[in-house]
């Protein structure tokens, strides 16, 4: 595409993306009002669609020495001239990573959408295991927890079959007021379930390299990097690990694990554990409670109090009918990470260091490696952190606008060197951010479309400057 069409994407687009001229200093709005977040999704909607393609990507690679299947989409116009070009002068690729107890599948209708609008190509990605591979659908069968008490366990190759021998049932009630009664699937030691949980962290790394490398090669892509939730931390881990990442577009994502540690609210116990301090070895599976863990703040914060005077509604709602079939994942192995839990990762470090048979100096390099996927990267030849945005819905239980602006942000501004970094406050939303509400078909998923299509073309990502800002 030539310069002098590089912020049009198709003639009406012209007409209701705002034209902009690329200069250092761009900045997001600080807050979008509901009605300008209404205006922008009808502006974003009526763009006509770009024909687009997409094709599965499953693959497989070796990690800690041991075999992964790894697997995402990848979206991409018909027409790879209607691929935009951003202000550096390389194509924009977008790399997507979904919420916890997801897989690739979380993140297709917001792909397609991005893809048919902008003419991004986009790269998504599943987390290792979460894929069920044994159907094209990739629609796990069942439920996740089986009448016979056995659950639903990842499958990390093909092949890899995790019988009901290689793990325990554990009840974890220590965080009750957040979470309710976790249900947690717990390694028992020495079992393949055991070193594949060990190794997970390093086979996320892998996989998604891969997917970026191949995909969206440095020499062609740019790349502005999403993670929806627990998503977030890996987007952060990435975008110092991956030379052509130019930055973290955020919309309800979860900062580095560190930190979110500190921004999440409270788990309800003394100690302030989370479900990421749970052992290495112990796999969350995810329940109707999870859905309630979202839906009692959210109600509260759309509205207020009176919300518990439909509390049998809301009930309905969240438990439905627990013995539906439910396709999705829903289990977790990602908590460590999310959460920044030190002796989880350490522990899981050992584990693989000693299946290695390391000497005790590559045991402790592993051990940092583990621990800094949670936080950034800092030193001689390290990439610093590209600039972020920061995207907060208006009723999104784990990510509160106060808490961002007390001990997110600061945080942020504390690396060294500092990146560029903002908060958007969306008047309208949930942390589901694709859900529709009244005149907003697609939640505010078109409006965070079109704020990070204006940073990206607007120069925001192009500031080399590292000023932090809060």
């Amino acid at each position: 595409m030539q310069r002098a069409g590089l912020y049009m994407i198709g003639g009406l687009a012209l007409c209701l993306l705002s034209t902009q001229v690329v200069v250092a200093g761009w900045d997001p709005a600080s807050k979008l009002s509901r009605t300008e977040i209404i205006a922008a999704s009808q502006k974003i909607l009526a763009m006509p669609d770009i024909p687009i393609k997409a094709q599965e990507d499953i693959f497989r690679i070796r990690a800690v020495e041991l075999d992964w299947d790894g697997a995402g989409v990848v979206y991409e116009p018909e027409d790879p001239s209607k691929i935009p070009m951003g202000p550096d002068d390389k194509k924009v690729g977008l790399f997507m990573i979904h919420g916890g107890g997801g897989d690739h599948r979380s993140m297709d209708q917001t792909a397609r959408f991005l893809a048919s609008k902008f003419g991004y190509k986009i790269v998504t990605m599943s987390y290792p295991g979460s894929l069920y591979l044994l159907d094209p659908s990739h629609k796990w069968p069942g439920t996740a927890i089986n009448p016979d008490g056995s659950v639903r366990t990842p499958m990390y190759t093909k092949e890899t079959v995790i019988t009901r021998d290689q793990y325990d049932i554990v009840e974890d009630k220590s965080m009750r007021p957040k979470y309710g009664t976790l249900i947690l699937a717990c390694a028992r030691e020495g079992t393949e379930f055991y070193y594949r949980k060990a190794g997970w962290p390093v086979a996320f790394e892998e996989i998604g390299k891969s997917l970026m490398r191949r995909h969206l090669p440095p020499e062609e892509y740019s790349i502005y990097i999403h993670g929806h939730s627990t998503g977030g931390p890996f987007a952060n881990m990435f975008s110092q690990r991956v030379r052509n990442i130019r930055g973290i577009i955020g919309m309800d994502s979860s900062p580095f694990g560190y930190i979110y540690r500190k921004q999440a609210r409270e788990s309800g116990n003394p100690e302030g554990k989370t479900y990421g301090d749970v052992p290495f070895n112990c796999m969350q599976v995810r329940t109707w409670r999870d859905r309630a863990r979202y839906a009692g703040p959210e109600a509260f914060m759309k509205e207020g109090p009176e919300a518990l005077m439909r509390l049998p509604m809301l009930m309905e709602e969240v438990l439905g009918d627990e013995n539906r079939p439910n396709p999705s994942p829903s289990f977790k192995n990602e908590g460590m990470i999310h959460f920044g839990a030190v002796e989880p990762l350490k522990e899981a470090a050992k584990v693989t260091a000693k299946r290695l048979k390391l000497n005790p100096q590559q045991t402790e390099d592993l051990m940092k490696q583990y621990i800094g996927y949670s936080r950034e990267l800092s030193g001689p030849g390290v990439k610093p952190m590209p600039p972020v945005i920061f995207g907060v819905a208006a009723a999104s239980a784990d990510h509160d606008p106060q808490r961002y602006k007390t001990i997110t942000l600061p945080m942020y501004v504390a690396m060294k060197p500092a990146p560029k970094v903002r908060l958007v406050q969306f008047g309208a939303g949930v942390h589901g951010y694709t859900a529709p509400e009244p005149d907003l078909p697609m939640g505010v998923l078109p409006a965070a479309a079109k704020l990070w299509y204006d940073a990206i073309m607007g120069g925001y990502y192009m500031d080399d400057s590292n000023k932090a800002h809060h």
